[in-house]
């Protein structure tokens, strides 16, 4: 069973290229074999990078991707060369949070998601992200993200 779910794999277990953008950047995505159970999943990406648009200086985020799944898994090396794909792209921090968001609920269909992208300042501001499809199944546990809010040296 296991060969059958992750056949059409592509970049799992091969050399990949970091994609161009995150427009060309490839998910993939595998049955979720547990789909009868609902249950949360949380990917951190604690180096997230992309580049501010107006100054092409780089930003930092700590992202926090929670999501309930239905009949989909994102492959785990897929959404991180997603996220890589950043590293060279202009927006800003409120842009990419919620297309990084609107990209997996489009591709996976999911029962929930949340993201908290929690960056680090920017001009002495730091600028926190936070979006949800709705609330959350009942039944789910789900722990708090973990991020304090920023607090510089003190």
């Amino acid at each position: 069973m296991t060969e059958k779910i992750y056949s059409n794999l592509t970049q799992l277990g091969g050399d990949t290229r970091l994609p161009d953008s995150p427009d060309t950047a490839e998910l993939e995505r595998v049955p979720n074999p547990q789909a009868d159970v609902a249950y949360a999943v949380r990917f951190t990406a604690p180096e997230f990078t992309s580049l501010c648009p107006m100054t092409g200086q780089p930003d930092f985020a700590h992202l926090v991707i929670d999501y309930v799944p239905g009949d989909w898994l994102v492959e785990s090396k897929s959404l991180k060369l997603f996220l890589g794909a950043f590293r060279n792209h202009g927006a800003f921090h409120e842009d990419c949070t919620i297309s990084i968001a609107r990209r997996l609920v489009d591709f996976l269909g999911p029962r929930w998601l949340r993201i908290g992208g929690y960056w680090y300042p920017r001009g002495g501001i730091p600028i926190d992200v936070f979006w949800q499809t709705g609330p959350l199944p009942d039944g789910i546990w789900l722990p708090d993200q973990g991020v304090p809010p920023y607090r510089g040296r003190g």
